[in-house]
């Protein structure tokens, strides 16, 4: 039962990290706006935000399930360990898959996202849109591998209490 609290901890602190790179983004994306106002510094506000506010959401309810999903999951063990095959398993199974797609997603973002800062002219905003969407989606890899590797011990130790 500590590798469920063990797994479910982590994805909150994680999820803490998160929300507070998404609010730094929100900052100085609102700072290039209001005191910068050059084209490529908005251009890197704009992916900055939108980005900032898919991670405030998801860390924030990642943060909020946890502790939930911690009772839930130490109550399975405890009382019908056959939820584990038919409910946690499959859950975590989805979860693998879905982190396959992110990592994809986020792949291709950087793909694009270098194309588009050496193809454009310099300090121009689809340069800076560029940067923007690399700097976060990086980030969000980082993280999502981090993530993943947890996910996949987890799901190992689902298993071997089948």
């Amino acid at each position: 039962m500590e590798q469920i609290s063990k797994y479910f901890n982590a994805e909150k602190y994680e999820s803490v990290l998160f929300v507070l790179v998404g609010f730094v983004a929100i900052i100085f994306a609102t700072y290039f706006f209001i005191k910068v106002k050059q084209p490529f510094y908005n251009g890197m506000a704009y992916p900055l935000i939108v980005i900032a506010l898919i991670q405030i959401t998801v860390g924030g309810s990642v943060y909020l399930r946890s502790p939930k999903d911690i009772l839930r999951v130490n109550q399975i063990v405890q009382t019908d360990k056959a939820k584990i095959q038919t409910e946690e398993i499959p859950r975590m199974t989805t979860v693998m898959k879905n982190f396959a797609i992110y990592k994809w997603v986020e792949i291709a973002l950087i793909i694009v996202s270098i194309i588009m800062f050496f193809f454009f002219q310099p300090m121009t905003i689809w340069k800076g849109v560029g940067l923007g969407l690399f700097i976060q989606a990086g980030f969000m890899l980082l993280l999502d591998f981090f993530a993943e590797s947890r996910g996949k011990i987890y799901l190992e130790y689902l298993q071997t209490l089948i």
